[in-house]
C-alpha cells in the first residue's frame, strides 16, 4: 500500500501543483483514491466514510463548489495521454456514454437516447473523446451535453450552475468538433478520428474534420446518399425557358445500401479476440457524398450536389447484419486498412465500461455542472 500511494503521490503531483490553495492540493489525492479504491460506491459521501470520514464537508467542496479551474488540469491530462499513446497512428475516437437519473434535478437530465441501453431513457449524456493506439485507450475528454428542454431554459441552467457561455443550444457533433479543437491546441497527436453514425450521419461533423485536416473514418445510416466516385456536371438543355445558370449532376444519388448491393464482399480480420481472430466481410468503393450545398436537380427536387469523395465502406456481419461507414483515408488504403480504422473504435467503449464498473463515472450524484464535470 505504501508503494501504492508513492506511486499515485508522483503521477499526481503535476496536476496537484495546478490546484494552487493548500486545501484543494490536500483533497485530490484523497477523491483520486476513493475513485481508483476499492468500494461499491464511489459518490462523495461513502468515499469519505471510507477515506476521510472527519473531512466529508471539505471533500464536498472540493468538487462542487470550489472555485478552481479545470482547465490546467484538463491541459495536463492532455500532454499526459499524448505522452502514452499519442503518435502519428493513434486513433481519436468520437462517442457518448449515458448515465441513467432519476428526476429532473440533475443537470443536463432529460429522456433522450441511451446508447449503452439501446433506448430512451431519463439520462445525462457525455460526448466523449478517447486517444487510443495499440488497443490502449486513454480518456481525454467528457463534455455533457443540454437537451433542449434545458438550453430553452435560462433560469434552469443558471440554478445548475452552467456557465454563461455554455448556455446555448450544440449538437453532440460541435461539442466533439470544439473539443477537438481542444486537444489540438494542446498538442495532442493521433492520425484518424473515428465516431459512430450517430456522428457521421452530420454532413457538418465530417466537413469540419476535413477543414481541419484530418483524417476521419465514422458510421453512417444505410440511406445516407452518394454518387459514383466519377459523376460529372452537366448544363441540361432547358427545353423552354432561359438557359440554365447552374450544372447538375449527371446521375442522380444513391442510398449507399443500394450502391453498395452489387459490391464484392472480401472476408477481413482485424484483430485477436478472446477466442479467435476477428472477422467479417466487406466491401468498399470510391465514392462522393451528396452533402453539397442543396439544389433542385430535373424533377426531384432539392437535392444535395455531390460533395467530398471518400471511401463508402459496407460490413456484413456473421449475424447477417449490415453496417456502412464513409471514410476520407487515401484512396490507395487497402480494404484491410480501412476495416482496422473502422473497427479501432471499439476500445472506446472498453474504456466507458471500465469508467462505470471500476472509476464511479455513473455514481455521482450532485446536480451541477461543475461537480459533474470534476467527477468526470
Amino acid at each position: 500500500m505504501a508503494e501504492q500511494h508513492v506511486a499515485l503521490t508522483d503521477w499526481l503531483k503535476p496536476f496537484v501543483e495546478k490546484l494552487g490553495h493548500k486545501k484543494r492540493r490536500q483533497m485530490c489525492p484523497v477523491y483520486i483514491s476513493g475513485l481508483i479504491g476499492p468500494g461499491d460506491r464511489k459518490s462523495i459521501e461513502p468515499m469519505a466514510e471510507r477515506l476521510a470520514p472527519d473531512r466529508y464537508d471539505r471533500l464536498h467542496h472540493f468538487i462542487s463548489d470550489g472555485i478552481w479551474d479545470a482547465g490546467p488540469l484538463e491541459a495536463e491530462l492532455a500532454v499526459g495521454a499524448d505522452r502514452i499513446v499519442g503518435a502519428s497512428d493513434a486513433f481519436l475516437v468520437i462517442d457518448d456514454t449515458a448515465i441513467p437519473k432519476k428526476g429532473d434535478h440533475s443537470v443536463g437530465v432529460a429522456p433522450q437516447y441511451a446508447s449503452m441501453l439501446g433506448k430512451r431513457a431519463n439520462c445525462q449524456t457525455l460526448v466523449s473523446l478517447t486517444l487510443a493506439r495499440d488497443e490502449v485507450p486513454v480518456p481525454v475528454g467528457l463534455r455533457l451535453f443540454l437537451p433542449e428542454s434545458w438550453t430553452s431554459d435560462q433560469d434552469r441552467m443558471a440554478k445548475a450552475g452552467i456557465p454563461e457561455e455554455m448556455r446555448r443550444s450544440r449538437t453532440k457533433p460541435e461539442i466533439a468538433l470544439d473539443e477537438i479543437d481542444r486537444l489540438m491546441a494542446a498538442g495532442v497527436r493521433f492520425g484518424t478520428v473515428l465516431a459512430d453514425a450517430g456522428y457521421g450521419l452530420s454532413a457538418a461533423f465530417r466537413q469540419g474534420l476535413s477543414a481541419r485536416n484530418l483524417t476521419w473514418a465514422v458510421g453512417i445510416p444505410k440511406h445516407q446518399k452518394v454518387y459514383p466516385h466519377d459523376v460529372a456536371l452537366i448544363f441540361p438543355v432547358a427545353g423552354h425557358g432561359r438557359p440554365r445558370k447552374h450544372s447538375i449532376p449527371d446521375t442522380l444519388s444513391t442510398a449507399a445500401e443500394a450502391i453498395l448491393e452489387g459490391a464484392t464482399w472480401k472476408k477481413v480480420s482485424w484483430r485477436h479476440g478472446t477466442k479467435a481472430r476477428l472477422a467479417a466481410r466487406f466491401a468498399a468503393l470510391r465514392i462522393r457524398i451528396a452533402d453539397g450545398n442543396p439544389q433542385r436537380i430535373l424533377d426531384k427536387g432539392q437535392q444535395h450536389m455531390p460533395g467530398e469523395e471518400a471511401w463508402l465502406v459496407g460490413e456484413w456481419r456473421s449475424n447477417d447484419e449490415r453496417k456502412y461507414y464513409l471514410s476520407n483515408l487515401p484512396a490507395e488504403a487497402t480494404l484491410k486498412a480501412l476495416a482496422a480504422a473502422i473497427k479501432a473504435r471499439w476500445v472506446c467503449e472498453q474504456a466507458h465500461q471500465q469508467m462505470k464498473e471500476e472509476l464511479g463515472l455513473d455514481h455521482f450524484e450532485g446536480r451541477s455542472w461543475q461537480g459533474l464535470h470534476r467527477h468526470a
